[in-house]
């Protein structure tokens, strides 16, 4: 995230939903102000305890609502989330809030989770990603993502993709899923197997299940209205 971002040492930089703040930290190496911003005050203690361990001066850690933010307009220079937007219930607005708190000509980015483009496909992981993490909301195909990009005045710049390699077991250990939704989760995913009803492309190695996400990265540049109308 921080090379497609591609920040200058001046750069002040939100993250949204930054959790326990790993984006944030790597941001704070780099540039001079960094916040990052969770609506669950858990993982934000986890990262102000980082913060102090570490004894980080340029980063901030506060609670807040990614669809109705506290900043004002134009307020940093980089907006950045991770792995969140397939959590969030209204996606666009929570992409219009970044964009008018970034300054035009400034950066925001995403990277997160994206589906199949046949809607059948893409509902079967998100069925199954589901069941396994209530939290999990929808993940957007890459074209609706980038569509977002458009809807709110941001000019991509850039769009990079990537797969990350899930082990079926370790993944559902990592969400704590009950014993009874994690069985009908592996059901669903060798069904998949045999199937390909998805796109994962679930496979097996000796005894383990693993399937595939694929991963978008979005980059843009906030426009004023001057700009899309001339």
């Amino acid at each position: 995230m921080v090379n497609a971002a591609d920040p200058s040492s001046e750069a002040r930089v939100l993250e949204i939903a930054t959790g326990p703040g790993h984006v944030a930290f790597e941001f704070a190496q780099k540039c001079d102000e960094v916040v990052g911003i969770d609506i669950t005050e858990a993982p934000l203690e986890i990262a102000r305890e980082r913060k102090q361990e570490q004894n980080v001066k340029n980063i901030s850690f506060e609670k807040g609502d990614a669809e109705d933010l506290s900043f004002g307009d134009n307020s940093f220079d980089i907006v950045v989330c991770r792995l969140a937007f397939h959590h969030f219930e209204n996606p666009g607005t929570v992409l219009q809030e970044m964009s008018r708190i970034c300054c035009s000509e400034g950066t925001v980015a995403v990277d997160d989770i994206t589906v199949s483009e046949f809607p059948g496909r893409a509902s079967y992981q998100n069925r199954f990603e589901q069941l396994r993490d209530p939290s999990h909301v929808r993940a957007l195909p890459r074209s609706e993502l980038l569509e977002l990009f458009t809807e709110c005045n941001i000019e991509v710049t850039s769009v990079g993709s990537d797969v990350v390699v899930q082990q079926v077991d370790d993944w559902l250990d990592l969400a704590q899923t009950s014993t009874s939704q994690a069985e009908t989760v592996r059901d669903l995913i060798e069904e998949d197997a045999n199937d390909n009803l998805s796109g994962t492309r679930p496979f097996w190695q000796g005894n383990e299940l693993y399937f595939t996400q694929q991963t978008t990265v979005v980059v843009g540049r906030p426009l004023n209205e001057l700009k899309i109308n001339k």
